[in-house]
């Protein structure tokens, strides 16, 4: 028998990525895109953890079911760890990945490759419909580079370049990308914890 898990994202990818993972985990994965009456859920907080709390209490509570909330983000170490938990709208409110990506590269123009250091982060929350929560980090180093490469993943995978493989991360496939990056590795472990819930 399998349990409903809601991921709380409408992001495509992000379920994607996330599907994948948990593909061998005997889990019926549903997105915001399965329900109707989920309210848009306003990313107040100032830390990862924060924002994927409170996205998964919501979710959890509005559709009775164990949830998995993640917020991540870019931490660009030249400009002191923005964009951070604004990483989506980074270019403003309304901005996608283009616009994000061209502001991000604006900002670092002539910086040197050297400083050009970054890093993924992912915190993953997951809330069960009685309000017990448990929470993974994940962490992936890199730099940022000057024109964009690949055409894979999404968000800002074509900027940053991962010395180890020599490759950006929109130049890999799923299966590596799940790996070696920051959701990866925070979902590793939290599918330790919903294999508790089997």
């Amino acid at each position: 028998m399998s349990f409903k898990l809601v991921v709380a994202t409408r992001n495509k990818g992000k379920i994607k990525e996330i599907g994948k993972m948990l593909k061998d985990v005997n889990i019926e994965v549903l997105s915001l895109e399965d329900f109707s009456n989920i309210p848009e859920i306003e990313e107040t907080g100032t830390t990862f953890l924060e924002n994927a709390l409170s996205k998964a209490r919501v979710v959890s509570e509005v559709t009775n079911c164990l949830t998995l909330a993640d917020d991540s983000g870019l931490e660009v170490d030249a400009l002191r760890g923005q964009p951070g938990v604004y990483s989506a709208r980074f270019a403003g409110e309304h901005s996608d990945d283009d616009k994000n990506n061209f502001k991000l590269l604006k900002l670092m123009d002539g910086v040197p490759f050297e400083k050009r250091t970054a890093r993924f982060v992912s915190v993953i929350a997951i809330m069960t419909p009685e309000g017990k929560s448990y929470y993974t980090k994940g962490f992936c180093e890199g730099h940022i580079l000057k024109q964009l490469r690949g055409t894979g993943g999404f968000g800002y995978d074509p900027l940053f370049y991962i010395a180890e493989i020599k490759k950006t991360m929109a130049e890999i496939d799923l299966e590596e990308k799940n790996k070696i990056s920051h959701r990866g590795k925070a979902l590793k472990e939290a599918i330790s914890i919903l294999r508790g819930f089997l």
